[in-house]
C-alpha cells in the first residue's frame, strides 16, 4: 500500500515538473514564420501596367499549399486579389498558376521553403485579371477533337452500360487523368508560338483516347 502511494506521489510530482516545459515550448512556437508572395497583379479597368505587388505572411497562421496562402492574403491583406479555385482537392483544375517558375495546382503545391515565392498566372495565354486567364481557346480546343463516345452499333443491352474488360480498362491508366487545367498545354513551346492551329497535349490526349476507345468500340 506504501509503495503503491509512493508511485502516485513520485508521478504526480514528476508530472508537475513536466508541464511547466511543455509550455515554456509553446510559447517558443509563436514565434512567427513570415514569407513573401511576390504577385503578379493587373486590372483591365486600370491603365497601369501589369506588376509583382509583394505580401507577407505567417505561415504559422496559414494552411501548407500555395492556395492556402492566396487565400489568407484575399481575405486579411488584399480583398482585390483574383484568382480561380473550387475544389481544393486537385479535381477541378480551377487554381492552375506558374509558381516559382512551374505550371501546377495552387491546391496541391506546398508552400516552398525558400524566403520568397513568385506566383504568375498560366504562361502565354490572355489575361483576364490577376491570376485569371482566358482559357475559350483552350476549351474549344478540346472541343474540336470530339472526345466524346460515338459507335456506329447499337448498344449490347439498350439503356444499359456498355460492357469492358479489366484488361481494356487498364490500358486506359494515363489517358483519363486530364482534368483540364492547361498545366501541360501552357508549358509546351509549340504551344505557345501556334497557339491557334497547334491543338496542345492536353486535346491530343484526349482525342487519343477517343480513337482508342473507337477503335476497341467500348
Amino acid at each position: 500500500m506504501a509503495s503503491t502511494l509512493l508511485r502516485r506521489t513520485t508521478t504526480t510530482a514528476a508530472s508537475r515538473h513536466i508541464l511547466p516545459r511543455l509550455h515554456a515550448t509553446s510559447t517558443a512556437d509563436t514565434t512567427p514564420t513570415l514569407k513573401t508572395f511576390s504577385i503578379y497583379r493587373w486590372n483591365p479597368d486600370s491603365p497601369t501596367k501589369p506588376a509583382l505587388k509583394n505580401y507577407t505572411i505567417d505561415l504559422k497562421q496559414c494552411g501548407p499549399m500555395v492556395l492556402d496562402a492566396l487565400i489568407k492574403i484575399k481575405n486579411e491583406i488584399d480583398p482585390t486579389l483574383t484568382f480561380r479555385r473550387s475544389c481544393r482537392e486537385g479535381i477541378c483544375g480551377s487554381c492552375a498558376m506558374n509558381i516559382d517558375g512551374c505550371n501546377g495546382l495552387a491546391c496541391l503545391t506546398k508552400i516552398p521553403a525558400a524566403e520568397a515565392t513568385m506566383i504568375n498566372p498560366l504562361p502565354h495565354m490572355f489575361v483576364v485579371k490577376d491570376l485569371v486567364v482566358d482559357m475559350t481557346n483552350f476549351y474549344n480546343q478540346y472541343k474540336s477533337v470530339e472526345p466524346w463516345l460515338k459507335r456506329k452499333t447499337a448498344a449490347p443491352t439498350e439503356g444499359k452500360e456498355y460492357p469492358q474488360s479489366k484488361e481494356d480498362r487498364k490500358k486506359l491508366d494515363g489517358m483519363y487523368e486530364c482534368i483540364l487545367c492547361a498545366c501541360c498545354s501552357t508549358s509546351c513551346p509549340s504551344y505557345w508560338w501556334n497557339p491557334e492551329s497547334y491543338l496542345g497535349p492536353a486535346a491530343l490526349l484526349h482525342a487519343h483516347r477517343s480513337v482508342f476507345l473507337l477503335r476497341r468500340r467500348i
